[in-house]
């Protein structure tokens, strides 16, 4: 879907002035949100940035201590919270499911909460979890449980779905299923709030991402645009040896093709927009300097590079 910024799009999510504070902290702080219905919206921020306590209060978990919250054009606390929780889904940071229930058992009890919604053997084929229903819920894999948390997630058909944190953990291929499982959900119309570590998960998922630091929101756009706000596509990383000395920054940065120069935890990054033209440079000034390498990298520009830059931090830092 594209999510263009005409007045005729539906908002789905909006809040404003968001605050909450847990005694001398301020772990959401004035935080305005709109996320638009049928997009993929992602809270991306370090440990301790804000995103799991903005995304209880979305999902009516918290109350705020002050601000506003508007949810498929419904607010909580005012009556109608059992009406609006019907079309939700909701899969949080740890779900914690009775591991002596079956996977059937477990899908039949979450159905059993919703007025409406997907069979359970729909449920089943959705999250791919047909083999495993006799199973039980402690018997599974990490992957296969996730699966599960999701499908107790889209039992009652929601028109939006909160994910915290939904692949933490997995391997490689579980994270793959579970992109597919949401794409999915996606073509069928809903909205999709998720919180993620992960870089290639916001780029490939998300039309739109939040990075919010300290509870504030430094910046959002779609992935892409992000990333173009660092004005080069890559990053060559580089550390010398013990005994060699840094080149200063600016004589870096002053090298053919390098936009920046910054110097991260002993290590220098270069944000560059012709590899080709600056790791000849880089080479030859090192050479010049006698400067002796422990480790190069260079890797595409990503959305953590775009964190950094706004920060001086990285995204797993807490």
């Amino acid at each position: 879907m594209s999510v263009g910024s005409h007045e005729s799009t539906r908002i789905a999510v909006r809040s404003t002035g968001l605050v909450k504070r847990y005694g001398p902290v301020t772990a959401v702080d004035g935080l305005d949100l709109e996320i638009y219905a049928g997009e993929c919206f992602g809270l991306l921020g370090p440990n301790g940035a804000g995103k799991t306590t903005t995304i209880e209060i979305l999902e009516g978990l918290l109350r705020p201590d002050a601000g506003a919250v508007e949810v498929l054009g419904g607010r909580w606390g005012v009556g109608k919270d059992r009406a609006l929780r019907q079309r939700l889904g909701v899969q949080l940071q740890e779900t914690r499911l009775n591991e002596k229930l079956t996977v059937e058992e477990t899908l039949r009890l979450f159905r059993s909460f919703y007025a409406q919604g997907r069979s359970v053997d729909e449920v089943l084929a959705l999250v791919e979890l047909e083999p495993k229903r006799a199973s039980l819920v402690g018997k599974l894999s990490g992957g296969q449980r996730q699966r599960l948390a999701v499908g107790c997630a889209l039992v009652n058909r929601p028109a939006l779905l909160f994910l915290d944190e939904p692949t933490t953990g997995l391997d490689p291929q579980s994270r793959r299923q579970l992109w597919q499982l949401l794409e999915a959900f996606r073509h069928e119309g809903g909205t999709i709030v998720l919180t993620t570590h992960y870089m290639d998960e916001a780029d490939v998922l998300c039309d739109r991402v939040a990075i919010v630091d300290r509870g504030k929101l430094i910046a959002l756009a779609p992935p892409q645009t992000l990333i173009a706000t660092l004005g080069a596509e890559h990053v060559i990383e580089f550390a010398v040896a013990v005994g060699s000395s840094l080149p200063p920054l600016q004589l870096l940065r002053d090298l053919p093709g390098v936009r920046d120069a910054r110097l991260e935890n002993g290590r220098v990054a270069l944000i560059v927009e012709h590899v080709h033209l600056a790791l000849p440079a880089l080479m030859a000034a090192l050479d010049g300097s006698h400067t002796e390498l422990s480790m190069l990298t260079t890797h595409h520009a990503t959305l953590e590079d775009v964190f950094v830059s706004l920060t001086g931090r990285h995204l797993r830092e807490g």
